[in-house]
């Protein structure tokens, strides 16, 4: 099952350009976290990475600059907090 995934993943990266691609908020991009952790930690717990990523990667955060820090940061729909070094180039470059 490992590889099946890890091989779907390289099949996505190649079929699909990366300007088609959905842009990910994360500045480690959906497919390449899990695949990231497939390849370190095993199937488990890449399918968990999956889950964790799918359920934050989606419209309705809110970008805002930390008025303590000046560090840019986004509110997740789960009320998490993503800090500056974990945002895309793509999302922070919007502001």
């Amino acid at each position: 099952m490992k590889t099946l995934l890890l091989n779907i993943i390289k099949i996505y990266w190649k079929l699909i350009p990366e300007s088609k691609r959905k842009k990910c908020i994360f500045k480690k991009s959906c497919s390449h976290f899990v695949f990231d952790a497939i390849n370190e930690e095993g199937f488990i717990i890449g399918l968990k990475a999956l889950v964790y990523r799918f359920k934050r990667c989606r419209p309705g955060y809110m970008l805002f600059k930390n008025p303590i820090t000046g560090k840019r940061q986004i509110i997740l729909k789960t009320q998490e907090i993503l800090e500056e070094e974990e945002i895309a180039e793509s999302i922070i470059n919007k502001t």
